[in-house]
C-alpha cells in the first residue's frame, strides 16, 4: 500500500467542489454570498463553509482578512433577512399562529417574550455562534422588533469571532480543512441532539399535565342538596 497517496487528502467533490468554486470565481463576495445562503438555509453546515473560506483564502484567490469580513458581511445580510421575516409577522400574526400548534399556550409565548426581553442582546450574540440557533435567532428578534441598530451591532460581533474561528481554521490547516468539520460535527450533533431532548420532554411534560387537567375537569363533585325556605332546618340549643 503506497502511504504517499493514503495520506493525501481527496479531491472535493458535490456541494464542497461547488462551493470552492463559487469563491474562486467570486473571491471575498462569493464567500459572503454562500454564507448569507447558509444563514437562509440552516441545513447548510457553516462548519463546512468557513473552513473552506480558509482554504480557499490559503491558495492565494483571496486574503484571509477579506474571507473574514466578506463571511462576516454575509452573515449579517442573511440574518438581516430573517431579521425582517420575523417583523413582517409581529406578535400578533406569532401569537395566532402559536394559538393554533398543539401543545402549545399562549402562555408559552409570553415567557419567550418575557425573556428575550431581558436576555435578547446575550442570545443574539452567542446565538450566532452555536450551530442551528444562528439562524433561527434573527426571527424573535425581528417578532420582538429589537432595535435594528442593536441586532445588527451583536449579530456582526458574533459572527466576527465564529467566522474569524472557523476561517483561521481552514487557512492554517490548508489541504486538511476538512478536519475542522469533523470536530465541529461533534459540535453540531451535539447542538441537535440536545434541542431534540429539549423538545421530547416538553412534549411529555405538557401532555402529561393536559391529562392531569383533563382528569380533574372530568372529575364528579359534591353536590349538596339545596335547602329551601318551606323545607325544615334542624334547630341547634345552646347548653347553658
Amino acid at each position: 500500500m503506497d502511504l504517499t497517496t493514503a495520506a493525501t487528502p481527496a479531491q472535493p467533490t458535490g456541494f464542497t467542489a461547488w462551493v470552492i468554486g463559487v469563491m474562486e470565481t467570486l473571491g471575498g463576495p462569493g464567500a459572503g454570498l454562500v454564507i448569507a445562503l447558509e444563514n437562509l438555509f440552516p441545513p447548510i453546515p457553516s462548519e463546512l463553509i468557513l473552513p473552506l473560506a480558509g482554504f480557499t483564502a490559503s491558495q492565494g484567490t483571496m486574503t484571509v482578512l477579506g474571507a473574514i469580513l466578506w463571511t462576516t458581511l454575509g452573515s449579517l445580510v442573511g440574518a438581516l433577512a430573517l431579521y425582517g421575516l420575523g417583523a413582517s409577522l409581529g406578535q400578533e400574526r406569532t401569537r395566532a399562529i402559536a394559538a393554533k400548534l398543539p401543545l402549545v399556550k399562549l402562555s408559552d409565548i409570553d415567557k419567550t417574550e418575557a425573556w428575550f426581553a431581558k436576555h435578547g442582546v446575550k442570545a443574539v450574540f452567542f446565538g450566532r455562534m452555536l450551530p442551528l440557533f444562528r439562524s433561527f435567532i434573527s426571527l424573535p428578534a425581528g417578532v420582538e422588533r429589537m432595535r435594528l441598530s442593536t441586532f445588527a451591532l451583536f449579530t456582526t460581533l458574533g459572527s466576527l469571532v465564529w467566522n474569524t474561528l472557523f476561517v483561521l481554521a481552514g487557512y492554517l490547516l490548508g489541504q486538511h480543512w476538512y478536519l475542522v468539520e469533523e470536530y465541529a460535527g461533534l459540535l453540531s450533533r451535539a447542538v441537535v441532539i440536545t434541542s431534540v431532548l429539549t423538545v421530547a420532554v416538553f412534549v411529555a411534560l405538557r401532555i402529561r399535565n393536559n391529562r392531569r387537567e383533563q382528569t380533574f375537569a372530568e372529575a364528579p363533585t359534591v353536590q349538596f342538596a339545596r335547602v329551601t325556605a318551606e323545607q325544615p332546618t334542624e334547630e341547634i340549643h345552646r347548653i347553658r
